[in-house]
């Protein structure tokens, strides 16, 4: 059985082409500051996008054309997704892939039950790894649309909640060890509040450390040797989540001793929810080494909730791709594409079209840049920007060596600062050429 027979494997065809099922701009295997777009990018495509959503919004039913489910909550049913989702990664020629676990498989009911249907879909998308060469970027447990998460998982003020949240993350953290994966997502999709009214803020937060402490014990049991990310979002469903921003996420790691064992993954879209540039909160990770991976999407500035559209804009993914290469690329990251076709788009053609278009964005980006990097005159007037931190004096202040006396001292000894403008559009300005 084929899904998608109407389409043969996506391929370069260059900025010419007039083929909407062709790249203009990803060229896998070209060699762009050292190593190929392929390696650069690490593109992933998300399981509960692709091949779960169903196209539905708070106004409407779904719209989503998927012809190959029968709307089952079966084993059958969620292994036939399986094959066509592995076609679907064969023909757009993504490498990696990351997955919920109650996208690939349904609850049962009991927890054994559900842990039984997980290893026959994993079973599944074991071998069909093997087949095509395809790898898992990460995994994770879906820990928010059961009711018993209607008032959070590791957060909800029920000891039960707790329990069933740690069995979830006990076997999708098994299941991705299983199948290679080079990371696990923790995301607090409800580990937040609506109201402190009814909220012990600091018991929620001590509870959502003591499971990410007992996932850490657990991986180290099963010898499990990816890398470990939170990724933070400061709203949507809650009024406000603990993994707020970037800032929230590394207070909450040191506060509990966890920043050793966890990197963020970073999404565009729940930066500007947050009121973030996601420069910023790329810059604010990798500060603090902390950048591990990236949620490839962006949102509607005039739209306060998560929409979730594929990237397009090159300017956005330029900027994101200027941290990437700025932090050394990645190393068990990638970018996932966390992205939805539009309500309209709902064909299965159009699966195709949405991630070419991110796809092209991002190589675009990257090509950008690499060219702003090659060029060098934006991060050189940076640094002479700052070149006096590198004299005696700043050098002195930083290691500690100077008191507010001593400083006190110093700029009665320097007089008046020498005012230097920060040339902010003439640096824009030379951006915006590698465009």
């Amino acid at each position: 059985m084929t899904a998608f027979p109407d389409i043969d494997r996506i391929r370069f065809e260059g900025r010419d082409t007039d083929n909407p099922l062709a790249f203009r701009r990803y060229d896998p295997d070209r060699e762009i500051a050292g190593r190929s777009m392929r390696d650069h990018l690490r593109f992933a495509s998300c399981y509960w996008h692709t091949m779960r959503n169903e196209l539905a919004d708070p106004f409407g039913v779904g719209t989503a054309q998927m012809p190959w489910d029968d709307g089952s909550p079966s084993v059958e049913n969620a292994i036939r997704r399986v094959e066509v989702f592995f076609e679907f990664l064969e023909k757009i020629d993504i490498d990696f892939f990351c997955f919920h676990d109650r996208d690939i498989a349904p609850e049962g009911d009991s927890i054994a039950s559900s842990e039984e249907n997980l290893d026959k879909v994993v079973e599944s998308i074991e071998a069909r790894m093997k087949e095509t060469g395809k790898k898992l970027l990460w995994g994770t447990a879906c820990l928010f649309t059961h009711p018993r998460y209607a008032s959070g998982a590791a957060t909800s003020p029920r000891v039960e909640a707790f329990c069933h949240a740690a069995a979830q993350v006990k076997a999708a953290l098994e299941a991705t060890h299983r199948l290679g994966g080079e990371g696990y997502v923790f995301w607090g999709g409800r580990e937040g509040y609506g109201s402190l009214i009814n909220t012990d803020l600091k018991r929620e937060r001590a509870q959502l450390a003591r499971l990410l402490h007992a996932a850490v014990e657990h991986k180290h049991r099963i010898g499990f040797e990816g890398q470990f990310y939170i990724e933070p979002k400061p709203k949507e469903p809650t009024t406000h989540q603990y993994d707020s921003d970037v800032a929230a996420c590394l207070g909450f790691l040191r506060e509990f001793d966890l920043l050793d064992h966890f990197k963020l993954n970073i999404e565009t879209n729940h930066a500007w929810l947050a009121g973030h540039t996601m420069e910023h909160e790329l810059e604010s990770a990798m500060e603090a080494d902390a950048l591990g991976s990236i949620d490839a999407n962006m949102g509607e500035w005039t739209n306060g909730w998560d929409t979730d559209h594929f990237p397009t804009d090159p300017m956005l993914c330029a900027r994101i791709m200027r941290c990437v290469l700025r932090m050394g690329g990645f190393t068990t990251g990638g970018l996932n594409f966390d992205a939805k076709r539009r309500r309209e788009s709902f064909e299965p053609m159009d699966l195709f079209h949405s991630h070419i278009a991110g796809m092209d964005a991002m190589a675009h980006g990257l090509e950008i840049a690499a060219a702003i990097q090659a060029d060098g005159s934006i991060d050189e007037f940076v640094r002479h920007r700052y070149a006096s931190w590198d004299g005696t004096l700043g050098t002195k202040i930083m290691a500690g060596d100077c008191s507010l006396t001593d400083l006190r001292d110093e700029a009665e000894r320097v007089g008046e600062v020498p005012l230097e403008s920060g040339r902010q559009e003439m640096l824009e300005n030379m951006f915006n050429r590698f465009l």
